[in-house]
């Protein structure tokens, strides 16, 4: 999809960039958590232990009062998702630590529910055979592709929604 900057009847492409670094796409989002996806941010970089030894990007908590987990990419890669489902098996095993993180960021008085798990994984694309893969499994993951522009532009689309009630590509 082509940008232009319209001034009177001359349209200028604006050109695609990329993020400098995975880090630099994470810190816009998480700064941003409740417009874009409507939810509170509750970690970054969230240490999964010993045992799993990895880092969930973000954590955050819904406005549903529901966990969420969000992964970037700042390429394409099919890691993404798998890595996005390792957290997501680690949560459900390790509520009591995801219990904790939100009474440090958000106080004691908030009630997570846990009847729904979020899963977000951003990236500037993915292969065919990620999207097929995230129908059949029929987890709640979401896959949002992002683009990002070098007069700033940030444009974020959701590309697949998972959940009970509907599996479908868009």
């Amino acid at each position: 999809m082509a940008l232009f900057h319209r001034e009177k009847e001359k349209l200028t492409l604006i050109k695609q960039i990329r993020f400098k670094n995975e880090k630099e796409l994470q810190s816009l989002v998480e700064k941003n958590l409740g417009a874009i996806f409507n939810c509170r941010f509750i970690a970054s970089e969230f240490a999964t232990g010993p045992v799993h030894a990895g880092r969930i990007d973000t954590l955050g908590l819904s406005e549903d009062g529901n966990p969420v987990i969000i992964e970037y990419k700042n390429v394409e890669s099919s890691e993404l998702i798998n890595q996005s489902l390792f957290y997501l098996s680690w949560i459900k095993d390790h509520k009591g630590d995801f219990q904790i993180a939100v009474e440090k960021a958000l106080g004691s008085k908030i009630e997570v529910d846990w009847s729904d798990i979020r899963v977000i994984c951003i990236a500037p694309g993915y292969k065919k055979y990620d999207l097929h893969a995230v129908q059949m499994m029929g987890a709640n993951i979401e896959l949002w592709e992002y683009k990002y522009y070098e007069n700033g532009a940030f444009y974020l689309d959701e590309v697949f929604r998972g959940d009970s009630q509907s599996h479908s590509l868009k």
